[in-house]
C-alpha cells in the first residue's frame, strides 16, 4: 500500500466534503492500514475521517494509533465523541489511553461514562506500567461450573459481541474463585446435557496481577496459550492477557533492552521513541549515559596519566593502548549479550548449576580468542613497529588477559544482576565498555611495569 497515495486521496476527498465516497475507501481498509493512513492527514482531515466510520470502527483504528497521535486526537475531539468512541475501545487500550490522559481532562471525561465503565478504567489503570495488571483486559467470557455444554453455548453466542476472545471461557463460582477453563473445541465437542464442571480443565496456567509483565509472556510462549487468565491475591479471576497484548508487550520488553543496553534511555525512565519522544526526553536520556561514561573516561585517563614515567621511557607502549583495552570492551559486551539471551529465553536462570555451567562453557572460548588475538597482535606489532621481545611480551600477554577478563567480566554482570532482582537487560554496553577500558589499563601497565620494569633501577 503506498501511504502518500492513499493519504492524497482521502485528502481530497474529505476536503471536497465528498463524505458517502470517504466512507466507501475507508471502509475498503483494515483498521491497521486506516491507523497508518491518519497520522499523515492534516489534523481537521483526521477528524473528519474519523466522523465517517461506525463507533466501533473508530475504536479499533485508534487502537491501533500510536501514543501520540491517540492524544492529539483525543484532544481535539468533543466530549461526547470521545465518550462515545471510549465506550467502544476494548477494555485494556482505553485504560492506556486513560492514563495518558491529564488529570483535568480524566475528570472530564469520566462523567459520560457509565458507572461500570468508570469502575472498570479505575481499576485497569491503578496497576504500575511494567505489572500484568497494566496489560490485561476485563473483556473476558466467564461461565458457571452448572452450565450444561449446550446452555455454555448459547450465553458464548449471546455475549461473543461485547468479548476480547470466546475461544477459552473461564470457569468461576460465585465469588470469582477461578475453577478451571474450557475451550469452545471442548463446549462443541461434548454431549449437550454434559456440565462445564465436568468437561473444564482444572490446572488452569495462570498469572498474579501483580507480576512482572514479562512474566505473563513467557507463559503464554511457554503453554502456547491463546489467552491467560490473571488472578488477584485471592485467586479471584481479574482479567485475561490475550496473545496479541502479550506480544506488544514482548516488542515492548526488546525495545526497552535494546534502548537501555544501547545506553539511549535513562534507568527507570520513560521508553525512548525517536518519532514520537519530546526532544527533550531523548536529550535526557542520552545525557545520562554520556555524562557517566565522561566520569568512566576520566578515571581511565587519570590512570594512563599516572603511568608518564613509563610512557616517556618506552614511548612506543602508547601506540597498543587504544586496540588492547578495546578488546576487553567488545568481548565483554559480545559475551553479556548472549548470557542476557539465553536468561530470556530461559535457557539459564540464577543457580549456580547454570552459572558453573555458563562458565565451563565460555572459559576454553575465551582462553582461545585470547591467544589468537594475543599472537595476531603479537606478530602485527612485531613485523610492523620493529620493537623488542619484551615490548612483544608486554602486548601479547596484554591482548590475551583483556580478551579473557572481559569475557569473564561480560559472563559474571547478568547473574550479578540477577541477584540483586535487576533486569540483566539494564546492563549498558557502553558501561561495561568503559569498566573494561579502566581494567584493561590496569592489567596493560601491570604487566609491563613486571616486562619492563628493570628500565627504571638506577
Amino acid at each position: 500500500m503506498d501511504l502518500r497515495l492513499q493519504s492524497a486521496a482521502l485528502a481530497s476527498l474529505l476536503t471536497r466534503g465528498d463524505e458517502i465516497s470517504a466512507r466507501t475507501a475507508l471502509a475498503a481498509h483494515h483498521p491497521a492500514n486506516l491507523a497508518a493512513i491518519l497520522p499523515t492527514l492534516p489534523l481537521d482531515l483526521r477528524l473528519r475521517a474519523l466522523a465517517s466510520l461506525p463507533v466501533e470502527r473508530q475504536a479499533q483504528v485508534f487502537g491501533y494509533l500510536a501514543p501520540a497521535d491517540q492524544l492529539a486526537l483525543a484532544r481535539a475531539l468533543s466530549r461526547k465523541d470521545l465518550g462515545a468512541m471510549f465506550a467502544a475501545m476494548a477494555h485494556d487500550e482505553r485504560a492506556d489511553l486513560f492514563k495518558r490522559l491529564s488529570e483535568e481532562e480524566r475528570e472530564a471525561l469520566l462523567p459520560g461514562l457509565a458507572q461500570a465503565e468508570r469502575e472498570d478504567i479505575r481499576k485497569l489503570a491503578s496497576y504500575p506500567e511494567d505489572r500484568v495488571g497494566a496489560v490485561m483486559t476485563s473483556d473476558y467470557a466467564t461461565l458457571s461450573p452448572e452450565l450444561s455444554a449446550r446452555e455454555a453455548i448459547e450465553q458464548l453466542r449471546r455475549e461473543a459481541p461485547n468479548r476480547e476472545t470466546i475461544y477459552e471461557s473461564y470457569v468461576i463460582d460465585e465469588s470469582r474463585t477461578l475453577l478451571g477453563v474450557v475451550s469452545l473445541r471442548d463446549l462443541i465437542t461434548a454431549a449437550p446435557e454434559a456440565k462445564v464442571s465436568e468437561i473444564m480443565r482444572r490446572e488452569v496456567v495462570k498469572v498474579s496481577a501483580e507480576a512482572p509483565r514479562a512474566e505473563a509472556v513467557r507463559l503464554i510462549r511457554e503453554y502456547d496459550l491463546i489467552a491467560l487468565p490473571v488472578v488477584n491475591g485471592g485467586e479471584k479471576l481479574v482479567g485475561i492477557v490475550t496473545a496479541d497484548d502479550a506480544m506488544d508487550v514482548a516488542d515492548l520488553e526488546e525495545s526497552r533492552r535494546i534502548q537501555i543496553f544501547g545506553g539511549t534511555s535513562a534507568l527507570g525512565g520513560p521508553d525512548i521513541d525517536l518519532m514520537n519522544s519530546p526532544l527533550s526526553r531523548i536529550f535526557t536520556a542520552r545525557f545520562f549515559w554520556l555524562a557517566l561514561l565522561t566520569v568512566f573516561g576520566l578515571a581511565t585517563s587519570h590512570l594512563v596519566a599516572a603511568q608518564s614515567e613509563m610512557l616517556e621511557k618506552v614511548l612506543i607502549l602508547s601506540a597498543f593502548i587504544a586496540p588492547i583495552i578495546d578488546m576487553g570492551g567488545n568481548t565483554g559486551s559480545q559475551t553479556a549479550t548472549m548470557v542476557i539471551r539465553a536468561m530470556a529465553l530461559g535457557q539459564i536462570s540464577l543457580r549456580f548449576a547454570d552459572f558453573w555451567r555458563v562458565f565451563r562453557r565460555d572459559l576454553p572460548v575465551a582462553l582461545a580468542l585470547g591467544l589468537g588475538i594475543a599472537a595476531l597482535e603479537a606478530v602485527l606489532a612485531f613485523t610492523t613497529k620493529s620493537i623488542g621481545w619484551e615490548v612483544v611480551a608486554v602486548v601479547g600477554l596484554s591482548m590475551l588477559s583483556c580478551t579473557v577478563a572481559g569475557s569473564l567480566f561480560g559472563l559474571v554482570l547478568p547473574f550479578a544482576a540477577r541477584a540483586i532482582r535487576q533486569d540483566p537487560a539494564t546492563l549498558s554496553a557502553p558501561v561495561i565498555t568503559s569498566i573494561m577500558d579502566m581494567l584493561g589499563v590496569l592489567i596493560y601497565f601491570g604487566i609491563a611495569w613486571i616486562f619492563l620494569g628493570h628500565l627504571f633501577v638506577e
